[in-house]
């Protein structure tokens, strides 16, 4: 009853909350009789805080368009890779027109992001995939809302976290090979068991997994969060947190821990913060200090958008992580999507590298907690094993904001480079004319063939000049090629790749002056 009361109840204040919007407007329009008014400013401030604090707060867009790589404008096409009822891999492509910057992106890591389904969406991690773009192919798990998802499609419980996990990973190994793992927060125990259970079965398991701010082991240094869910019991939080879904929603009668249950538990670990936040903001309206208004909103607009999570998973990740301690004491036993019951073993890691991150002052996962990955695999070699403290930071800072950025990223960008495999071959770049019309080439991948041309293997000595008989006014460049045996290590032409190529390769450049006589052709 409860979920419907709370849905009755915003329905009945969205009018006002539009209301308030319009008031805020007309009162902050200095054009109106109503914005003449000597308190103008601070009613329409009034009106403006009243909408923010009434209004449904859908879910956000990443809203990647460009990232700089090095001084270059990239833009981002954001897709879904993989479409699974309870989630998306979403993937940010990279696209530029320079080639040497092309060459760059070509042999960069591949990263697949493992968002928290912990009450926000994947959108809270943007400042770290806007980061991790530069230097790095990026994969995230879009987690979908629970009301969202048809009944007919069945539940989903943390084995099933664990099998998408497993399955998003051979996704992006089988198109680059390999790829790194990265898990923020709630993620880092069922990314360690999918991994673990890979590595158990034999499979090839990511180069490494970088673990940030997770409870590995809830056990070390609890805070409030981890209290809660290991002092009530599991009919506890049935019987107070979990409701079916109201008629309205796609997922109706479905059982969840609803979003806005989860978001009245953010705001009261620090409700003087938030009251102070919001007064702050309405300080700012009047004062018309919009960039720091508008930093509030985007703030907020991230924070009070929350999704519901199915009930079973929900209650799972209760039992196995903050109650049972099942990945510590070595007693979890995994379904994988055959019916197959198989025990999570850490030990069985052997080839992935391990970087553990924490804040110092972190409120949600406490010191230690993390760190406590390196204790139960044991199969990892120790100089493949790193751990790091970020002094000052809190939960968010070591994902997000300048610490992320200026101290945390650095390093792991550091660490997933010294473990990626060097090419083995640079592959030739073919430098266009500037006449010649430029394309926007989006980063290559395996699949993708290489973009150099290639002429069949001729005479060490041979040399060929050609030119287009056709008079066109767009081809004025004259190609030119010339074979290199694939021992000889001539110096590089001008106009050629720097790269050593054992092929016949075709450079185009553009001619000094325009030819007056008809070229011959000659022969070695």
């Amino acid at each position: 009853m409860l979920y419907k009361f709370y849905e009755a109840q915003r329905s009945l204040m969205e009018p006002f909350t539009d209301l308030a919007q319009s008031a805020a407007k007309v009162y902050g329009n200095p054009l109106s009789v109503f914005g003449q008014h000597p308190l103008a400013q601070r009613i329409s401030a009034g009106y403006d805080l009243m909408h923010r604090l009434g209004k449904d707060y859908e879910k956000p867009e990443f809203g990647l368009r460009t990232v700089d790589v090095d001084g270059v404008e990239v833009a981002i096409h954001e897709r879904i890779e993989l479409k699974k009822p309870f989630c998306e891999l979403r993937r940010f492509k990279r696209f530029t027109d320079d080639q040497g910057t092309l060459t760059k992106l070509k042999d960069q890591p591949a990263v697949l992001i493992v968002a928290p389904l912990s009450g926000h969406y994947a959108t809270l991690l943007r400042d770290t995939v806007k980061t991790m773009l530069k230097d790095h192919k990026v994969y995230i798990t879009d987690w979908t809302n629970a009301r969202l998802v048809p009944t007919s499609e069945g539940g989903f419980s943390l084995d099933d976290y664990i099998n998408y996990v497993q399955e998003f990973i051979r996704h992006v190994q089988s198109r680059y090979g390999n790829c790194h793992v990265m898990s923020v927060c709630q993620p880092t125990v069922p990314v360690l068991a999918a991994v673990s259970l890979m590595a158990s079965r034999g499979e090839l398991t990511p180069l490494s997994m970088v673990m940030m701010g997770g409870p590995i082991d809830a056990r070390l240094s609890p805070t409030a969060v981890n209290n809660l869910a290991m002092n009530k019991s599991i009919e506890w939080f049935e019987h107070n947190v979990i409701y079916r879904v109201p008629t309205r929603f796609p997922g109706a009668g479905r059982k969840v821990y609803p979003g806005f249950l989860q978001h009245s538990g953010f705001v009261a670990m620090n409700p003087s913060n938030h009251a102070r936040s919001h007064y702050d903001y309405f300080k700012d309206l009047i004062k018309g200090d919009d960039a720091s208004a508008d930093a509030h909103r985007k703030f907020y607009d991230e924070y009070n958008a929350v999704l519901d999570m199915d009930a079973q998973y929900y209650l799972d990740t209760i039992k196995v992580v903050f109650q049972e301690f099942n990945l510590v004491n070595g007693t979890w036993d995994v379904k994988g999507v055959d019916g197959t019951v198989e025990r999570v073993r850490p030990e069985d890691i052997h080839n992935t590298a391990l970087l553990s991150v924490e804040g110092e002052l972190d409120d949600i996962s406490g010191s230690g907690q993390t760190a406590a990955v390196h204790t139960i695999c044991t199969g990892v070699d120790k100089k493949d094993q790193r751990h790091l403290e970020v002094e000052g930071a809190g939960h968010y800072g070591i994902f997000a904001g300048r610490r992320w950025r200026d101290v945390v990223y650095p390093q792991v960008k550091d660490f997933i480079l010294s473990y990626q495999p060097k090419p083995l071959v640079e592959t030739p770049v073919v430098v266009a004319s500037p006449s010649a019309p430029v394309l926007t080439h989006p980063e290559p991948e395996l699949t993708e063939p290489a973009p150099a041309f290639v002429l069949p293997e001729a005479p060490a000595t041979a040399e060929i000049q050609l030119r287009d008989k056709r008079p066109e006014p767009i081809r004025k460049a004259v190609v030119k090629a010339k074979t290199v045996p694939a021992k000889a290590k001539p110096a590089a032409p001008a106009a050629a790749s720097k790269a050593a190529v054992s092929k016949t390769v075709i450079s185009v450049a553009e001619p000094a002056k325009p030819a007056r006589k008809r070229p011959t052709q000659r022969h070695g």
